[in-house]
């Protein structure tokens, strides 16, 4: 005999079909939908889906290749806010349409973490992009119409996430300017952006001259904002000089290893 589960277990059944789409099942009656199989197919279908929700959206994202945050020394930098950083790691800034600015000089790990924080969101659920700005605009700007330009734009004014790398290090003209600023007002108070830039916002007027836009550009920003400024020495060059050390180091003994094999 098979027993009926409670009134409560069918609607919280038909809800998660009729979520999976699974129609044909969900206008089945009550006697069907207590066979013991039915629970389990239905948790296998949402595994799947989320799976293939996972991947379809770190697919979107173009993280591309990144070191883990666990490879991050935290120690390295002479300033960085690490329980902010760890708070953002939460993910309520999604919610609250909060943008994240992380400001510092070259090589100090600003795209590393964007991009783990971008990862992080990804993982819990959040659709995502991230992309450069040189790459952004240029994309933009060589949309041929109108249309084309509104429609691309979607590329990145719909994702929770948008994540704009390397802000600075380019100039670039007005058309350009006014991109960004399309960008920026299209996601205003919506959804986050998350900025990276070697450059203050003092000197934004130099990576945009004569833009007219740039500075309520900078206050849309800047209105619900969380900056995080690193400062410190490259550590990509501290890598690559404890490369060229090991190197160095290890080159004596080959060279005996060499002189011990003549005969």
């Amino acid at each position: 005999m098979t027993t009926t589960p409670p009134s409560t277990d069918f609607e919280t059944r038909r809800k998660r079909l009729h979520q999976l789409g699974v129609f044909g099942l969900l206008g089945q009656d009550n006697a069907l939908l207590s066979e013991p199989w039915v629970e389990p197919l239905i948790s296998i279908e949402q595994i799947e889906r989320q799976r293939r929700s996972l991947l379809r959206r770190l697919r979107d994202a173009k993280l591309g290749a990144f070191k883990p945050l666990a490879d991050f020394d935290w120690r390295w930098p002479r300033r960085i806010d690490q329980d902010l950083f760890t708070e953002l790691l939460g993910g309520e800034f999604i919610a609250d349409a909060t943008n994240v600015v992380l400001v510092g000089p070259n090589g100090v790990g600003k795209s590393m973490l964007a991009k783990n924080l971008v990862h992080q969101a990804v993982i819990n659920g959040a659709s995502a992009r991230f992309v450069t700005a040189s790459d952004m605009l240029h994309d933009l700007a060589a949309q041929d119409s109108s249309a084309a330009l509104s429609r691309r734009l979607k590329r990145y004014t719909l994702p929770q996430i948008l994540a704009i790398d390397e802000i600075g290090y380019l100039d670039y003209d007005n058309r350009y300017a006014d991109l960004l600023f399309e960008v920026v007002t299209r996601r205003y108070q919506l959804r986050p952006i998350i900025v990276t830039t070697n450059r203050p916002f003092a000197e934004w007027n130099d990576i945009f001259p004569n833009a007219a836009c740039v500075v309520t550009l900078i206050d849309r920003l800047v209105h619900r904002c969380e900056i995080l400024p690193i400062e410190a020495s490259s550590y990509r060059l501290k890598e690559a000089q404890e490369r060229a050390e090991k190197r160095k180091a290890a080159r004596p003994k080959r060279q005996k290893k060499t002189l011990d094999k003549q005969p």
